[in-house]
C-alpha cells in the first residue's frame, strides 16, 4: 500500500528524503570516480550528468570540491570502520585477516583504496581533505596497533619492535601492492603480497 505524505504534519519530509538520497547519489558517483581516475580527475561536470542535475544543485549540497572530499572520506571511514567492528570478538590473527579482505573487497571491483588514492595527490589536495586523509590512515595504524597487541597475547603475532611501526608497515604494504596489482596481476597478486606481509608479523 503506498502512503501519501499529507499537507499538514511532516509535509516537509519526503523533501528532506529527497535531499539526503540526491546527496548520498552524489557521493556514490564522486567516490567511483576518485577511487578509478583520482580526486583530480574528475570535477563536477562529470557527476552532474551522469545524475541528470545541474552543477548548481551539485553546489548546494556540497559547495566546494574539498566539501564533497571531506564528507567522502567520512563517508568511506564509517564504512570501514563499521565493517571491522562486527568482527572485534574474533582472534587477532581473523581480524587481521578481515582486514585485508576490505582491501580485497576493494580491488576486486576495479577501484583503489580511497584514500590511497587521495594520499597520492596529497600535495594537491584541499586543507580539509588532507586532514580527512591524515585522519583515516592514523585510525587504520591504531586499529592495526591494537589488533597486534592481541595477537602478541595470544601468541598469534611475533612483532619484534614497536607495534606501531609494524601497523604502518601493513598499511604501507597493502596500499603499495594495490597500486602494483592495479598495474598487472590483479586480485591473485594482491593476495600474494598481503600474505607474505601477515606472515610476517605471524607466530603460527
Amino acid at each position: 500500500m503506498r502512503i501519501g505524505w499529507g499537507s499538514h504534519h511532516g509535509g516537509d519530509v519526503p523533501r528532506e528524503n529527497d535531499t539526503r538520497r540526491t546527496a548520498a547519489r552524489i557521493l556514490d558517483v564522486a567516490e567511483r570516480l576518485a577511487q578509478t581516475r583520482g580526486f583530480n580527475g574528475f570535477s563536477y561536470a562529470d557527476i552532474a550528468p551522469e545524475l541528470g542535475i545541474s552543477k548548481a544543485a551539485l553546489h548546494y549540497h556540497y559547495p566546494g570540491k574539498g566539501a564533497l572530499g571531506q564528507a567522502l572520506i567520512e563517508r568511506y571511514a564509517a564504512r570501514f570502520f563499521g565493517a571491522l567492528a562486527a568482527f572485534d570478538d574474533e582472534p587477532a590473527h581473523s581480524r587481521l585477516d578481515r582486514y585485508v579482505q576490505l582491501y580485497v573487497g576493494v580491488l576486486s571491483e576495479g577501484r583503489m583504496c580511497l584514500c590511497g588514492m587521495l594520499a597520492a595527490e596529497y600535495a594537491t589536495l584541499p586543507e580539509p581533505v588532507r586532514d580527512a586523509v591524515v585522519r583515516f590512515f592514523a585510525r587504520n595504524e591504531q586499529w592495526l596497533e591494537s589488533v597486534l597487541a592481541q595477537g602478541r597475547r595470544e601468541g598469534t603475532v611475533r612483532a619484534d619492535g614497536s607495534l606501531r611501526e609494524a601497523a604502518q608497515l601493513i598499511i604501507s604494504c597493502l596500499e603499495g601492492a594495490m597500486l602494483i596489482a592495479r598495474t598487472s596481476g590483479g586480485v591473485r597478486q594482491f593476495e600474494a603480497a598481503a600474505a607474505n606481509v601477515l606472515r610476517a608479523v605471524s607466530a603460527i
